[in-house]
């Protein structure tokens, strides 16, 4: 099922939604068809590495490669990992659902703090990553985790907002946000305590507790950050 709209009103223009869209999309042209090798471990997250930071090791292993651990870059990483996309599919999927749900947590938090509470669920889903899985020698990149706890925030804000599904390949039908958000949600939990995380120290795939631990950071997240002052000054037009 793939949510197309949802039916709550903005106010306001979500530039910051449409800047991190853009940019998101523009850096996985730069890096089409999928990052490199290099370029994922330079600029992925890869908890191995950071659990090399913090041991105060100068180098790691990674499969037959030793790689030389530098902390600033190391810690980076947080931040630039949510760039990078595997596919375009990851992509596609990933700007879908910002563009959804991610201008209504930008109207109600104001431009400035959607940016720093986009960035800040990012970097806590990625530390949910590295305290599951803190031996994975897997650079993992995506938006997934921000935009997990763009998710969280609008199940609280908006939970009874209408989301239309399309399930392929003709039916169209709309559902409460909060059966959506909380189906999904559940299935990143449950998939997460199954697997323990499918993404191994040697093999690929997808990092459930990043996502789980996005959406429960935008949940408390949104409770923190004030709503913008005047929101509904033009509402009446």
């Amino acid at each position: 099922m793939i949510p197309l709209r949802d039916d709550q009103p903005c106010f306001t223009t979500p530039f910051v939604t449409y800047f991190l869209i853009a940019l998101n999309v523009l850096i996985f042209f730069a890096t089409f068809p999928a990052p490199s090798n290099r370029l994922a471990y330079e600029f992925g997250f890869t908890p191995a590495i950071i659990t090399s930071v913090v041991r105060g090791a100068t180098h790691v292993q990674i499969g037959r490669a030793v790689l030389a651990v530098d902390p600033a870059s190391a810690l980076i990483t947080f931040v630039t990992s949510m760039f990078l996309h595997g596919s375009f599919m990851h992509v596609a999927g990933n700007m879908l659902f910002l563009y959804i749900f991610g201008d209504n947590i930008e109207d109600y938090l104001g431009h400035f703090r959607f940016l720093v509470f986009y960035l800040l669920g990012g970097i806590l889903a990625a530390f949910a990553h590295l305290v599951l899985n803190a031996d994975s020698a897997v650079p993992t990149v995506g938006a997934s985790g921000a935009i997990a706890a763009v998710m969280g925030a609008y199940l609280i804000l908006y939970p009874h907002a209408r989301v239309l599904m399309w399930f392929p390949p003709i039916f169209l039908f709309q559902v409460p946000a909060w059966l959506m958000l909380g189906y999904w949600a559940l299935t990143q939990f449950l998939n997460g305590a199954a697997t323990s995380l499918t993404v191994t120290n040697q093999t690929g795939g997808i990092a459930f507790w990043a996502h789980a631990g996005g959406f429960v950071a935008g949940v408390l997240l949104i409770k923190l950050l004030p709503e913008r002052k005047q929101r509904y000054r033009y509402a009446a037009w």
